[in-house]
């Protein structure tokens, strides 16, 4: 009779699953999955460090909407990892982490990097799931693959003890299933009563979340927005989902980002909002007004009226109710009625956008030297303009002032670590949108500080052939804080927040990349230019203004909890 390994049984499942990567750095506790890996289309993709692997694989899954995989080793491994799932966790990326362990006979014997790992990442997963035997390995992957995919979004965990791996059953025993969810729940009821409430409303406003993304719903959302005339925001994975570009689209949500946004979120008798949550960025509800009515779409029913009372909760999958909306719309024959009655309300809208960015047009065209850090994001936008390139944006201000800037035509084509505020996301995020991507333009963006985290990523991406272009806001040191603290305490703390001039073109070169020094704005686009046409991995190190202020660090000064001594 026939019998089969644990680390046999886990390779063969990635496998019918489809898995084409596996994003990873090697180790003695996942080795049983390796052996069996190798030379099937399931392909290890290896980083320099867990945390990059395991950001690659939340990448993966933003930008494909299936499961991006991890895997890691036992104790460090798994630490290393937890970073990534954590950033998951607050941003709903699915994700499954796959770590090895001690073997369940060593528990407790002092054995090689064990410790105790599933109570650790339990409340930063959707689920967390240990197998201790091999014939039920195939059902745990698709319990982790379709917790992860399934309902809102998430990380999973799953962990497989190194003897588990080890150990042989008959094949008679393995007990394989391959559950599919495809569910797009839909609340019929209350999709008449949002009709409702748009036809009572003077000044709707929609936000489209990262549901709508997920929900894949840019096509239903632009003819919701056509059909009834109403502004729309966009925030987190939904930008893009109608291009920034539509006149009814008015680009981000932030209030901080030059345009409409905050006029509109403080002006606004009715929030329509679309798979997005009521968090830090509308100052936790307190940036609507007092009475403006709240719908919340939400496919997690948890999620609805965190912050602020919702007036009407509707626990729906965003692209299928946007769909029966459209359809309500069509039935009732009341498009011109909608789009007529909200013009001037849209217009309005238009009037304070075109005010906004007038407002901010000194420092995008800004000619100072050094250079002033929007100027940086304006021709990072300008010249990243194709409708299919890709910008990551990574770092404190950094990530700020490309939020402020960058004009986004296509969903799942603008990256940053999102409400977590994560530093260190840029090379694996923008390594995996190459990978995915190789005939797109792939631009990271990035601070001085937040480059020196995963740096040795720029060496994965040359070995792997990934010829991204990293463009570097080198403002000396950890701008964000530095500034918050002058801000707030009256000085910076210059142990801590100055890093000084570090030459990271160089760096890169001598890993057989290419590098480049700009100091001056007009040299910013002949740099991107060259960077481009060049073919191979890119740094480009734009020495900016130290001394510019970023609303996020006027924001981080105020935080309550942020008090001098």
């Amino acid at each position: 009779m026939e019998t089969i390994s644990g680390g046999q049984l886990a390779a063969e499942a990635l496998v019918e699953k489809g898995i084409d990567y596996v994003f990873t750095l090697s180790g003695g506790h996942i080795t049983p999955i390796y052996q069996y890996l190798e030379n099937t289309e399931v392909k290890l993709f290896d980083t320099r460090h867990e945390q990059s692997a395991v950001f690659m694989a939340e990448a993966y899954g933003r930008l494909t909407r299936r499961p991006g995989i991890a895997m890691v080793t036992a104790g460090p491994g798994f630490t290393n990892a937890l970073t990534p799932i954590a950033n998951a966790h607050m941003a709903n990326s699915p994700l499954i982490l796959i770590s090895g362990c001690v073997g369940i006979e060593s528990i407790e014997k002092l054995d090689l990097q064990d410790m105790r790992q599933a109570p650790v990442i339990e409340p930063m997963v959707k689920k967390a799931l240990i197998c201790h035997k091999p014939e039920r390995i195939p059902e745990f992957f698709d319990m982790a693959y379709r917790t992860a995919v399934s309902g809102r979004p998430g990380p999973v965990y799953l962990e497989l003890p190194v003897d588990v791996l080890n150990a042989s059953v008959k094949e008679e025993q393995v007990k394989k299933t391959n559950t599919v969810v495809d569910s797009r729940p839909v609340d019929i009821f209350n999709a008449g009563k949002i009709i409702e409430m748009i036809q009572a409303a003077e000044k709707p406003l929609i936000i489209g979340g990262s549901g709508t993304w997920y929900a894949d719903a840019g096509n239903a959302l632009t003819e919701f927005a056509e059909k009834t005339g109403i502004p729309v925001f966009t925030s987190a994975l939904g930008r893009g989902t109608i291009s920034d570009t539509h006149p009814l689209c008015f680009e981000s949500s932030l209030a901080i980002r030059p345009g409409a946004a905050l006029i509109a979120n403080m002006s606004a008798d009715l929030l329509i909002l679309l798979g997005a949550r009521i968090s830090l960025y509308y100052i936790f509800g307190d940036l609507f007004k007092p009475d403006a009515k709240i719908i919340q779409v939400d496919i997690e029913p948890g999620e609805i009226g965190r912050n602020r009372t919702v007036d009407l909760a509707v626990v729906s999958d965003a692209g299928a109710l946007l769909e029966v909306l459209n359809g309500i719309i069509d039935e009732k024959g009341i498009k011109d009625n909608l789009t007529k009655k909200f013009a001037g309300w849209a217009a309005e809208l238009k009037q304070a956008e075109k005010d906004g960015k007038d407002q901010a047009r000194a420092d995008w065209e800004s000619g100072n030297v050094p250079i002033h850090p929007m100027r940086l994001a304006r021709e990072v936008d300008e010249f990243m303009s194709r409708d299919d390139d890709i910008v990551v944006g990574d770092g404190g201000d950094t990530q700020i002032w490309m939020g402020m800037t960058r004009t986004i035509r296509k969903p799942g084509h603008y990256l940053d670590s999102g409400l977590y505020g994560c530093l260190a996301v840029g090379l694996p995020y923008a390594n995996t949108a190459k990978l995915l991507n190789p005939d797109k333009r792939v631009c990271l963006i990035t601070g001085d500080g937040s480059i020196g985290f995963n740096f040795m990523e720029f060496e994965t991406a040359i070995r792997k052939g990934l010829p991204i272009v990293v463009v570097i806001n080198n403002d000396l040191g950890w701008g964000m804080i530095r500034h918050s603290q002058e801000l707030r305490l009256g000085h910076a703390i210059e142990d801590g927040t100055l890093i000084g001039n570090v030459e990271y073109q160089r760096l890169v070169k001598a890993l057989g990349g290419k590098g480049m020094l700009v100091e001056k704005p007009g040299d910013i686009k002949p740099a991107l230019e060259e960077a481009f046409s060049s073919g191979v991995t890119t740094c480009i190190n734009v020495m900016t203004d130290p001394t510019t202020v970023s609303p996020g660090s006027v924001a981080l000064a105020n935080l309550g909890g942020y008090k001098a001594v």
